[in-house]
Order: C-alpha cells, then sequence, then structure tokens
C-alpha cells in the first residue's frame, strides 16, 4: 500500500501577523522537503473542510461559532482578529483551520478503508493547544483529538491512540481527550515551557494519559530512553486499532522557541517506534498531522525523515 499525503494552498493563505513564528514559510518549507525526487511515489490528495458536526466531536456549539465569526472578522476587514496574545483569527484562518481538521479525518478514513497504508496532514494552523472552549498557542481546533473521535465514533474503533512529541505539551489534545477512557494520550515535552502543563502526575479520568517531561537540554538519546521505558509499554498494553501522531519538530536542536536537543534521526527513530505498534495492533495504520516546528531548516529536514519512514512502512521507499 501506500503513504498518503494530504495538503492545500489554503495552509498558505492563513497569513499570520509580521514576526509570528507560525508562519506561512513553515508550510512552504514542508512543501518543498516533500518536493524532493525521493517523494515522488508519494499518493498526495487535497485536504476536504471540516464540517461543523466533525469540529462538534470535540468543541461545543460556542466555540465554533465564535471561532467562525472572528474569522468572518478578519476576512471581512483585510485584518487579523487577536483570540490570545500568541492566537489569531486571520482572513484565511477559517479554510486552513478547516482543512486542517478535514484532512485528518479524510486521512483516518482512508487508512481504515485500506486506500493507504499510513498518512500525514501538511497542514496549518496546528492543533493540539485549542482546549475544548478556549483557543490558545496558535490553534483554533483540536485536529488530532477530533480525528480520535471521529475513529472512535465514526468508525466503531474500540481503542486508538495518540503520541504526541512536539515540544510543547499537547494540553488541547489532553483537555479533549481527559475522560475518553477508550483514547490513550502519550505525550513527550520539555518542561518547564509553555504551556506549563504536562506533569507525570496529570493522568486523565481514566488513567489513560501519559505525560513524560524532558528537561531543558535532553538530547536524543535521552528522548529515546524515556520513549522505550515510558512511551511504548502503554502503547503495546493500550493495543491501539489506530495510532494517531502529533508531529511536531520543535524539539529539535536548531528550533527557537525551545532547548530540547533532539535531531532528525531522532524524530525518523520515533517514527519507525509508533510504525511498529501499529503493525502489531492496527494492521499498520497510523495517521500522523503537523504541529510544530518553527526553524525551517530542521522543519524541512525533519519532515522529510518522518514522511520517509512512512514511505517505507508503505513499502515505497526505493
Amino acid at each position: 500500500m501506500t503513504t498518503l499525503v494530504y495538503s492545500h494552498p489554503a495552509a498558505a493563505a492563513h497569513d499570520m501577523p509580521t514576526g509570528h513564528p507560525e508562519r506561512v514559510a513553515r508550510i512552504e518549507a514542508v512543501e518543498a522537503a516533500l518536493a524532493a525526487p525521493a517523494f515522488a511515489a508519494l499518493l498526495r490528495e487535497q485536504a476536504p473542510v471540516a464540517r461543523d458536526e466533525d469540529l462538534l466531536l470535540c468543541h461545543p456549539a460556542e466555540h465554533v461559532a465564535a471561532i467562525r465569526d472572528a474569522c468572518a472578522e478578519a476576512a471581512g476587514t483585510g485584518r487579523s482578529v487577536a483570540l490570545d496574545p500568541d492566537t489569531w483569527a486571520t482572513p484565511g484562518a477559517w479554510e486552513a483551520a478547516a482543512r486542517a481538521v478535514g484532512g485528518a479525518i479524510a486521512a483516518v478514513d482512508a487508512v481504515i478503508a485500506r486506500r493507504a497504508h499510513n498518512a500525514f496532514v501538511a497542514m496549518r494552523p496546528p492543533g493540539h493547544h485549542a482546549e475544548r472552549a478556549r483557543p490558545m498557542g496558535f490553534c483554533l481546533f483540536g485536529t488530532v483529538a477530533i480525528a480520535a473521535r471521529h475513529a472512535l465514533e465514526r468508525h466503531g474503533l474500540r481503542r486508538v491512540a495518540v503520541v504526541d512529541f512536539d515540544v510543547h505539551h499537547g494540553n488541547g489534545t489532553q483537555d479533549l481527550l481527559w475522560n475518553e477512557e477508550r483514547a490513550l494520550f502519550a505525550s513527550t515535552h520539555q518542561m518547564p515551557l509553555y504551556p506549563g502543563t504536562g506533569a507525570r502526575n496529570e493522568r486523565g479520568a481514566h488513567g489513560q494519559i501519559v505525560n513524560v517531561p524532558l528537561p531543558p537540554g535532553a538530547d536524543g538519546a535521552t528522548f529515546r530512553r524515556v520513549f522505550k521505558a515510558d512511551i511504548l509499554p502503554r502503547l503495546e498494553a493500550h493495543e491501539p486499532e489506530l495510532v494517531l501522531v502529533s508531529a511536531g519538530f520543535d524539539a529539535h536542536r536548531d528550533d527557537p522557541l525551545a532547548s530540547l536537543s533532539l535531531t532528525e534521526e531522532d524524530f525518523a527513530w520515533a517514527t519507525r517506534a509508533l510504525c511498529a505498534v501499529a503493525r502489531s495492533h492496527a494492521g499498520g495504520r497510523l495517521v500522523s498531522t503537523l504541529e510544530g516546528g518553527y526553524d525551517l531548516g530542521a522543519l524541512g529536514r525533519s519532515v522529510a525523515a518522518h514522511v520517509g519512514v512512512l514511505m517505507e512502512e508503505g513499502g515505497q521507499a526505493g
């Protein structure tokens, strides 16, 4: 089977204020990396727009309406609207965020239908900081959590797992899945760091949340050690029928927003480990969504390493 990449030009139309780290150049760096000859065998499709009923899998109607209204105001005036000091509704924000969610849902559909072995959703804005009724951390909707709920509620899966190796804790995903016994959420992240959540004693309503904070300066050897000791055994015990990945690449040593010291080889190693879990329990079904990563060179190299491993699993690598 194949590796499927979902993307859309709308990801480049969400133009944040000058100097903002979550900028259009990020998706351009991702697209440039995946335009290399090594990725010619990828199956590529456009990310569809999520419906309101998709967003309502995790968010109340009031949140969806508030984001829609702010984005409509921005589109009508041509001026971005601040939702908090870091998070903005821009003229292109609604379509970009709705297609990020729609791409994740379509990717879940594709791997469950066996149209693809695995998938990567190359969209922005990211999603893992958006809480139930609060946009934050550049994020408007909880993309990966919505994809998890879609798999559980609409495809009847009994167990899914979400793994987040972004340098910032996925507080939004944790909030949205806190009471969801069928979804294991496991995260490695730097602590202390924004948003200030993700302590080991945050375990979820059913003990299904696994937080593994890393100290500033932690390197790839430390990351791999805790991943093997704390993350992988919980994944194996959960026996997920689908593995979802919040693929943030800002734990890279070159990233300006944090101070972990991972390299693209560490992300490739983690991807192989997650693919092995998916192979053992989920028939290889894995969907990855882009989260952070703010050094453009490191982001492009890391995405290439991550997707390259997905292609190996899909039998496309030369």
